[in-house]
C-alpha cells in the first residue's frame, strides 16, 4: 500500500492555504439543479469524488453539461431522465442522495460503489423509501449497497425516520420532496444529530425555488418544481479545519482566503472551538486568520459536537496538544462514517503516543502527548488521513498510508497544504 512521508518546514507556521468549495453545499445544489428542467450555472464546485459522482449522473442522463474549471453549466431539458447504473465509488453522501433521486423514476436504477461504501449502513433510507411506496431491492447485504431502485407507487405523504442515525438520510428525503405529488412531511423521531446539515439542505432547496419548513421534529416540503439559477458554492469549513488546526499543533499563523464569506455550514464552529482552545481567530476582509504564539498554551476542550461531527478528527488532534483532559461528546453516530471515527481514530492516535479513550458517545483525550513516528492507517477515510497528517508537525518520520483517499473531498490536499506540511515523499 502506498504511503506518504511529509517534511514540514521548521519554525512557526506562516501559511496561506486555499480550500475547495463545500462538498456538502455542492452535493445539494447539484441535485437541485439536476431535478430542475431549467438551466443552472453553479460555480465553486470542488473536484472531489462526491461532486464528480453527481456530475457523472447528470451527464449519463443525457443532459447537456459544460464544465470549465470549477464552474458547471447544466442545460435545460423537457424530460428528466436517470441512468440505469450509478457507480458512487466511495461517495457516501452522493450515494444516499442519488438513491432517493432514483426512486422518482419509473425506470430501474442500480446504485453501487466500492467495497468500503458497500460497508456503510443505508437501511434507514431504504426502509423510508420503501414505506413511501418506492421499490427498493437489495442486491447484496440487506441495508447496504448495491440496491436497485424504481418509483413503484411513490407519491409522497408522511414518513417517520430516526434522527440519531444520519442526517444524510433525512436530507435525501427532503431533496425529493418537492417532486412528489403529495409533497412530503418528515417526522424526526428522537434527537436530530447534525441539524445544521438539515438546515443547509433546506436553505439550498429554497434557493432553487421550492418551499421547505423545518421545525423541531417535523420537516414539511410542498410539491412544486425546482427552478434553475446561478449559484456560488462557498468555501468548505470542513476542509479549512485541517490547516486551521495546524496552528494548535505548532505555533504560528494560518490564513484561509475567502472563508469569511461562508455562512451555511455547521462546521464554521471550528472558529469558536479554536478560540475556546486559546487560539486567536480574526477576519481580515473575506479572509480568516488563525494565530497562536509559542507562549500561548492550547487549552483542553469539553464539547457536544453532534452538530459539527465532521470536525471531530481535526479537533481530536488539537485536543492531543492541550494540557489536560478533553471530552468530545454527542458523536456516537460517527462510528458509521467512512471509518469508525471513534474507534479507528483513537487506535491510530494511541499507536503514535496519544492517550485517547473511546466512550459510548464520544472521545476522552488526555494531553499533551509524547509522539513517536508511525505509519498511520487512514482506514479509507479522507478526514482521517488529513487529520493524522497534521501530526507530521510533531515528529519526523510520521507517514500516512493510502493518502489517495483525500480525493473524496480535497484531491490536491497534500499539494495545497505544502506551506504547512512541506515536501512529500511517496513510498509504494
Amino acid at each position: 500500500m502506498t504511503s506518504i512521508e511529509l517534511h514540514p518546514p521548521v519554525g512557526p507556521l506562516d501559511a496561506v492555504v486555499s480550500v475547495p468549495g463545500s462538498k456538502s453545499v455542492a452535493n445539494r445544489a447539484l441535485v437541485c439543479a439536476m431535478l430542475s428542467k431549467e438551466s443552472s450555472r453553479i460555480s465553486g464546485i470542488p473536484s472531489g469524488d462526491d461532486a464528480r459522482v453527481v456530475l457523472n449522473v447528470i451527464r449519463n442522463s443525457g443532459r447537456s453539461i459544460q464544465i470549465l474549471n470549477d464552474e458547471v453549466v447544466i442545460g435545460e431539458t423537457s424530460v428528466l431522465k436517470f441512468p440505469g447504473i450509478v457507480d458512487a465509488v466511495l461517495a457516501g453522501t452522493s450515494s444516499r442522495f442519488l438513491t432517493a433521486v432514483a426512486s422518482l423514476f419509473e425506470t430501474t436504477t442500480i446504485i453501487d460503489g466500492e467495497a468500503a461504501l458497500r460497508g456503510r449502513p443505508m437501511a434507514d433510507l431504504h426502509d423510508a423509501l420503501d414505506a413511501l411506496g418506492a421499490e427498493v431491492t437489495h442486491l447484496g447485504e440487506v441495508g447496504h449497497l448495491p440496491v436497485s431502485v424504481s418509483r413503484g407507487s411513490l407519491s409522497g405523504g408522511e414518513i417517520h425516520i430516526a434522527g440519531n442515525v444520519s442526517s444524510q438520510f433525512i436530507s435525501a428525503l427532503m431533496l425529493i420532496g418537492p417532486m412528489l405529488e403529495e409533497g412530503l412531511v418528515v417526522h424526526v423521531d428522537g434527537p436530530l444529530v447534525s441539524r445544521s446539515y438539515v438546515e443547509m439542505t433546506a436553505h439550498v432547496m429554497r434557493s432553487f425555488g421550492v418551499t421547505v419548513n423545518v421545525e423541531d421534529s417535523t420537516i414539511s416540503i410542498l410539491h412544486g418544481p425546482y427552478g434553475g439559477r446561478e449559484y456560488l458554492i462557498e468555501p468548505d469549513y470542513s476542509s479549512a479545519a485541517f490547516p486551521l488546526v495546524a496552528a494548535a499543533v505548532r505555533e504560528g499563523r494560518v490564513v484561509i482566503p475567502g472563508l469569511a464569506t461562508s455562512s451555511l455550514q455547521g462546521d464554521a464552529q471550528i472558529l469558536p472551538i479554536l478560540q475556546k482552545m486559546g487560539l486567536s481567530c480574526d477576519v481580515d476582509g473575506a479572509d480568516v486568520v488563525v494565530t497562536r504564539e509559542v507562549t500561548t498554551p492550547v487549552q483542553p476542550l469539553v464539547m457536544d459536537m453532534s452538530d459539527c461531527s465532521d470536525l471531530v478528527p481535526a479537533v481530536a488532534v488539537a485536543c492531543c496538544m492541550a494540557a489536560g483532559e478533553s471530552v468530545l461528546s454527542g458523536i456516537g453516530f460517527i462510528r458509521n462514517k467512512e471509518s469508525d471515527r471513534l474507534g479507528d481514530l483513537a487506535n491510530e492516535l494511541n499507536r503514535a503516543g496519544g492517550t485517547v479513550t473511546v466512550e459510548e458517545d464520544g472521545l476522552r483525550i488526555v494531553g499533551p502527548c509524547a509522539w513517536i513516528p508511525v505509519t498511520f492507517d487512514s482506514h479509507h477515510d479522507h478526514r482521517m488521513a488529513m487529520a493524522l497528517s497534521l501530526l507530521t508537525l510533531c515528529t519526523a518520520g510520521m507517514k500516512v498510508a493510502d493518502p489517495e483517499v483525500v480525493t473524496k473531498s480535497w484531491p490536491n490536499y497534500f499539494s495545497d497544504m505544502a506551506p504547512i506540511l512541506g515536501d512529500k515523499d511517496m513510498d509504494n
